[in-house]
C-alpha cells in the first residue's frame, strides 16, 4: 500500500484541504484537479507537461492542442476545460439580473475575466435592461476587429431580441497593449448609430488584456 509520504499529490491534497488551495503550486493544482485512477508521479508529469505546452496556467483556455498529451484522456481534458471556464466565471462576477454595471470598472472586470487571458481576439457584447442590469453576455465576433469581421446588424438584431435598453461592447488585445486602434474606434462609431437607429443606448467599448483595460467612454469618444 502506497503511503501519503510516498504519494505527492495526495500530500498536496491533504495540503489545500488543511491550509488552501493558495499553497500549492500550478503543477500540484492541476495534478490534484487531474487526480483518480492514474498514478501519483504520472498525474505530476502530466499537469508539468500541460503547463509547459501551453505556457503556464493563466493561458490553459486557450491551448487546447497544449492538453494533448499522452495519457490525458477526453475526460480530464474535459475536466481542466470545465475548472478553467468555471475560473472565469467567478471572476467574472455573478452572470444574472441582479448584477448592475455602474462604472467602466465593472463591465471591464467581467470582459478581462472572459477575455483577457485569450491568444486571439474575441469581440463580445453586454446586453443590459433600463436599469443597466445584466440580461445576458455574449461572445458575438472572434478575429481581427475591422469592418469585415464585426456586424453592427447581428448586435442590433440580438439586442432586440434580448428586449435590451443599452449595450456594453468589450473586446480583447492579445498583445497586451489596450490602446484603442482606429478600426476599434470606428466600429464604435457603426455600432452606437445602428444601436440608436432602434433607440438602444451603447454605454461604452471596452478594450481589455490581462495587464488592464481602456474605456473608449472614459476617453470621450462615445
Amino acid at each position: 500500500m502506497t503511503s501519503l509520504r510516498d504519494n505527492p499529490v495526495e500530500q498536496a491534497r491533504q495540503r489545500l484541504m488543511t491550509a488552501g488551495a493558495n499553497q500549492l503550486s500550478d503543477i500540484e493544482v492541476l495534478a490534484v484537479l487531474l487526480g483518480g485512477g492514474i498514478g501519483s508521479r504520472e498525474a505530476l508529469e502530466l499537469a508539468a507537461a500541460v503547463l509547459r505546452e501551453s505556457g503556464g496556467v493563466g493561458r490553459l483556455g486557450d491551448h487546447a492542442p497544449a492538453l494533448r498529451q499522452p495519457g490525458l484522456g477526453e475526460a480530464r481534458i474535459a475536466r481542466i476545460q470545465a475548472a478553467v471556464e468555471l475560473g472565469r466565471r467567478c471572476l467574472a462576477g455573478p452572470a444574472d439580473r441582479r448584477r448592475t454595471f455602474a462604472n467602466p470598472a465593472d463591465a471591464a472586470r467581467c470582459f478581462r475575466a472572459r477575455l483577457g487571458d485569450l491568444g486571439h481576439e474575441v469581440f463580445s457584447c453586454l446586453f443590459l435592461d433600463t436599469r443597466h442590469r445584466m440580461i445576458r453576455y455574449e461572445a458575438l465576433f472572434r478575429g481581427t476587429i475591422d469592418g469585415a469581421a464585426v456586424y453592427p446588424r447581428e448586435i442590433v438584431k440580438q439586442a432586440l431580441r434580448l428586449n435590451a435598453a443599452a449595450v456594453i461592447l468589450g473586446h480583447n488585445h492579445p498583445s497586451g497593449d489596450c490602446e484603442p486602434s482606429e478600426a476599434d474606434r470606428s466600429i464604435t462609431v457603426r455600432v452606437s448609430k445602428a444601436l440608436a437607429l432602434v433607440d438602444i443606448r451603447l454605454l461604452d467599448h471596452l478594450v481589455v488584456s490581462r495587464e488592464g483595460h481602456v474605456s473608449l467612454a472614459e476617453r470621450g469618444w462615445i
